[in-house]
């Protein structure tokens, strides 16, 4: 009988141990290698305590003028530099030197690095940002749950942008208080790719200079649209930049007064914007003081109106102006006499500028001739008030009761009684008739 061979189609043999070991030891020496050179590259260095000019440097940014990111690590720590820290110290995309730090160090003020810049030892772990950017903040520990989130805070912390104003604390807390400050009015909620483009430059161009931006499409800045800027257009931004002139928005820094200037027209870009805020840091720009601090209301079509019929009586008063039938001060700002204080004041000024014109040989009168003006004035005033002044001369002197017409007082009996004349008593009798 035929013995069946065993079909062994279709079926593979394993590979033998001996194939698979060689590779697999290849890729764990290549692991750990790769492990080996990373904890190399990413060995986080450690600030000298004892160098003073190293703190300075990473306190308050004085020397190279760099960020760093600073993780508070006691020097005889039983436990490791956290992972979070050190996965974000191998991105090289953080914009920030990474260093360890001694929190616990007592500094020349007698106070440890805790308690004089304020920082939380409780949270775990304590990082802070400080530097260029002022002295040491610290990150949120909502930002430290990993690497790849701590580089996205160090980034909004670290990187300069515009700050958003939404409120009128915001627009004094990060614009008007600061030296010079640039505000764009955006005509809507994204700005155009060349407003972008143009303020990532001045960011960089100007680094002393605070920015700022406001979406005028659903915010107004009441104070300066309707006296300084071109009337709102949806999509088109406008552009301007203050400059303090004195006080500040502290207890004790006094009223704050600012002054700006402005691009003429919708003509935002980064050419004009930038000259616009080097003319100004430079002194060079001619600056228009604000009598009124900006604040920021919401956009409404009552607003609108507002703005519309402010500048319809500006452009009125303008062609009155230019047209002559107007008035105006010396100071050329165009007043009409309403009947308030300034109004008024504004008349006198063009009477008296038209009275001079018309009188060449006139001649302004010293002190001594107004004085004198003064004096003769105050007296006709009394002469004239002397003949209002009628007093009769039978008045009884001063302090002496006065009666009734035809009374005099008895001070025995404490009271009045009626005075008869001669010539009435003569009178009575002649009108009595006798009958017999």
């Amino acid at each position: 009988m035929a013995k069946k061979k065993s079909s062994s189609k279709g079926k593979e043999r394993p590979p033998e141990v001996d194939k698979l070991l060689k590779p697999a030891v290849v890729v764990a020496l290549g692991l750990i290698l790769f492990q080996f050179f990373k904890g190399i590259n990413s060995e986080v260095i450690r600030i000298n305590v004892a160098d003073e000019m190293e703190l300075r440097e990473v306190f308050f940014g004085e020397g190279e003028g760099k960020n760093y990111a600073v993780l508070c690590h006691p020097e005889d720590a039983k436990y490791p530099v956290s992972s979070v820290f050190q996965d974000a110290s191998s991105d090289s995309s953080a914009p920030a030197e990474f260093r360890l730090l001694d929190c616990n160090h007592v500094l020349s003020s007698e106070k440890s690095v805790f308690d004089r810049f304020k920082l939380n030892k409780k949270q775990r772990p304590t990082v802070f940002v400080s530097g260029k950017i002022g002295e040491p903040k610290q990150v949120p520990a909502k930002h430290l749950k990993t690497g790849s989130m701590l580089v996205k805070a160090l980034k909004n912390l670290l990187v300069p942008k515009a700050e958003k104003v939404e409120t009128t604390q915001d627009l004094r807390s990060k614009c008007l208080d600061k030296d010079v400050c640039a505000l764009l009015l955006k005509g809507g909620k994204v700005s155009p790719n060349y407003v972008k483009d143009a303020m990532s430059k001045l960011l960089v161009e100007f680094p002393k200079v605070a920015f700022a931006a406001v979406d005028t499409s659903v915010l107004y800045v009441k104070g300066i649209e309707a006296e300084y800027l071109p009337e709102f257009s949806s999509g088109q931004p406008r552009f301007v930049v203050f400059k303090k002139v004195t006080g500040g928005t502290g207890k004790n820094d006094g009223r704050l007064k600012t002054s700006l200037a402005t691009l003429p027209g919708h003509g935002v870009g980064y050419g004009p914007m930038s000259n616009l805020i080097g003319d100004v840091v430079s002194n060079k720009a001619e600056m228009k003081k604000v009598p009124t601090l900006p604040t920021m209301k919401t956009r409404t079509k009552k607003l609108e109106q507002e703005e519309r019929a402010k500048r319809e009586r500006r452009s009125d008063q303008q062609k009155r102006q230019d047209s002559g039938s107007g008035s105006s001060t010396p100071g050329g700002a165009f007043q009409t006499n309403d009947g308030t204080k300034e109004g008024r004041k504004a008349e006198r000024d063009r009477r008296r500028a038209e009275h001079r014109k018309n009188n060449p040989d006139y001649k302004e009168k010293t002190p001594e001739e107004i004085a004198e003006i003064e004096r003769r004035r105050r007296q006709r005033m009394e002469e004239e008030s002397a003949k209002w002044n009628m007093a009769p001369e039978d008045m009884p002197e001063e302090g002496e009761p006065v009666g009734d017409e035809g009374s005099m007082y008895d001070e025995e009996d404490g009271d009045y009684y009626d005075m008869v004349y001669e010539d009435e008593e003569e009178e009575e009798d002649e009108d009595v008739l006798d009958l017999d």
